[in-house]
């Protein structure tokens, strides 16, 4: 078996509980009742279109989950960009375990490659500009993990996992706490480390550096905005382009001087990718 695993993340529970959902009370009635139970099959994993592959070992892991000694061989590796038509995955056991486990296997490849594909894509798009791809936490619950793991494979940069590991302060943190600087304040006060504040004025830069922020996110700010924040900053603390990216303004909105730029729908719209598994008699 392929020795993967995510840190923070228990795999082999998230198949259990997957393959739960999906067998229910009366578990694979269609391949119960249609294969004999000492059939086998060979099958083929493969790309219907030009994806960026990511989830193939967790793949792996609800095949064997049904049929330990199934024999599987991956044929690329996570990250990788593959033409349509590519094979994947190779895989010889027993009929009705593949069969049972196909679906789960599938959906997960297809969901965390269409993750990593348009990750791809943003990355490309911002290539030369010096600034970096982050992600967001606008995730499937329960599925952070693996979801930032997909941005990984597409090369992105992974950005607060949770709401433990840095301070967000947004509009509404604002709202309470009376101002910028008075939030700021207080989480400087709470001996925070790492204090991201967010703006979306210019006039609000210098009051949230003065305060403490460690970092400041610039949302929804066009790239002469961006231009006039940076030239702000002047190198003090990373800044980071947020909001209303797409792939037609990426470009543009890295070329600003920003250190960073961070991109929600990486992880909140990305199609899945057309990949199938292609069975024969062994």
């Amino acid at each position: 078996m392929t020795d993967f695993a995510l840190p923070g993340f228990d795999l082999d529970a998230f198949v259990r509980a997957t393959l739960a959902e999906d067998l229910g009370r009366g578990g694979d009635i269609t391949s119960l009742a249609v294969i004999p139970a000492d059939a086998r099959f060979e099958g083929v994993m493969d790309s219907r279109d030009a994806i960026t592959v990511a989830g193939l070992p967790i793949a792996e892991r609800f095949f064997r989950a049904l049929d330990p000694a199934m024999e599987i061989e991956i044929l690329v590796e996570e990250g990788a960009e593959v033409a349509a038509g590519t094979d994947l995955m190779r895989l010889s056991g027993h009929a009705r375990a593949m069969l049972t486990a196909e679906r789960s296997a599938l959906n997960t490849v297809q969901h965390l490659s269409g993750i990593a594909t348009m990750t791809r894509r943003y990355v490309d798009a911002l290539a030369g500009t010096g600034a970096i791809l982050l992600d967001t936490r606008k995730t499937i619950p329960g599925l952070r993990v693996l979801e930032k793991y997909a941005t990984r494979m597409g090369g992105a940069t992974n950005h607060r996992m949770g709401l433990w590991d840095a301070a967000m302060i947004k509009d509404n943190h604002v709202a309470v706490a009376g101002s910028v600087e008075e939030a700021v304040r207080r989480a400087v006060a709470a001996g925070i480390a790492d204090i991201i504040v967010e703006v979306d004025r210019v006039d609000q830069v210098a009051p949230a550096l003065g305060s403490g922020a460690t970092h400041l996110l610039l949302d929804n700010m066009g790239p002469e905005e961006l231009r006039e924040c940076v030239a702000i900053v002047g190198g003090k603390v990373p800044t980071e382009a947020s909001g209303g990216v797409t792939l037609e303004t990426i470009g543009a909105i890295g070329a600003s001087g920003v250190t960073y730029v961070s991109v929600g729908r990486l992880t909140q719209s990305a199609p899945a990718a057309d990949i199938g598994l292609d069975f024969a008699l062994a």
